[in-house]
């Protein structure tokens, strides 16, 4: 697991990375007494948690988190304060944890260990099951592109290849809930983590463009409005 850290007082940043460096496979990325620069890493370095203060000046902890919950990005977050004011607005921002100072160490080594747990059991269920004629076909969720429905048939494209089921894009739509994935017209669902380009394409729709692959899908100017107010 890869691991930020920004607390604006070095006694306790010192703290926590006394205490996260010796948890078993946990690397820390970055350490920083300044919340835009952990905003500047994070555009840059992938992480899977943040451990961060709330009240720092210019950008506070909250605002990071609200910065990384609107983004939609795959970053879970705890909170290590002296403040106990923003532990419900914190919950609304979806953190994983809420920590107030002073703590033993063992309450954020628990935290993330029970952290670890969560993401190694959505990993085993983050799958998708196709069914086929003869045959049922497994693919992890996190691989797949997008997916478009053409007549009865309908086309999975991942990151390794094509596979076509006759499920239909309503089915696929109930088990993929996930955040990533919208349904972004009538004949497309796509994982917006893949996206790299919106090309309009008529009035009221544009084209969709994915890193590393050719093939393209369609998305309406609804849709496209709704992800820059929510996503992006």
């Amino acid at each position: 697991m890869k691991v930020g850290l920004v607390d604006d007082r070095m006694i306790d940043l010192e703290k926590l990375n006394v205490i996260v460096s010796g948890v078993p496979n946990v690397e820390i990325v970055f350490s920083t007494q300044s919340a835009e620069d952990a905003y500047e890493y994070i555009k840059k370095e992938e992480i899977d948690l943040l451990i961060a203060d709330i009240e720092m000046p210019n950008l506070s902890g909250y605002e990071l988190a609200d910065i990384i919950h609107s983004h939609a990005l795959n970053i879970s977050v705890i909170f290590v304060t002296a403040s106990s004011g923003y532990a419900v607005h914190a919950f609304e921002l979806n953190v994983h944890d809420y920590i107030m100072k002073p703590f033993p160490k063992d309450r954020l080594v628990k935290s993330i260990e029970r952290l670890m747990e969560k993401t190694t059991s959505a990993e085993m269920v983050g799958r998708l099951y196709l069914k086929q004629k003869n045959d049922i076909h497994i693919i992890q969720k996190k691989d797949i592109v997008f997916i478009e429905r053409s007549g009865r048939s309908t086309t999975i494209y991942t990151k390794s290849g094509t596979i076509k089921t006759y499920q239909t894009l309503n089915e696929l739509e109930g088990e993929l809930r996930e955040r990533d994935f919208i349904r972004s017209h009538r004949s497309f669902i796509i994982n917006i983590h893949f996206v790299k380009n919106f090309s309009l394409y008529a009035k009221n729709s544009y084209i969709v463009t994915f890193e590393g692959m050719k093939e393209q899908a369609m998305i309406t100017k609804e849709k496209v409005d709704f992800l820059q107010k929510h996503y992006f």
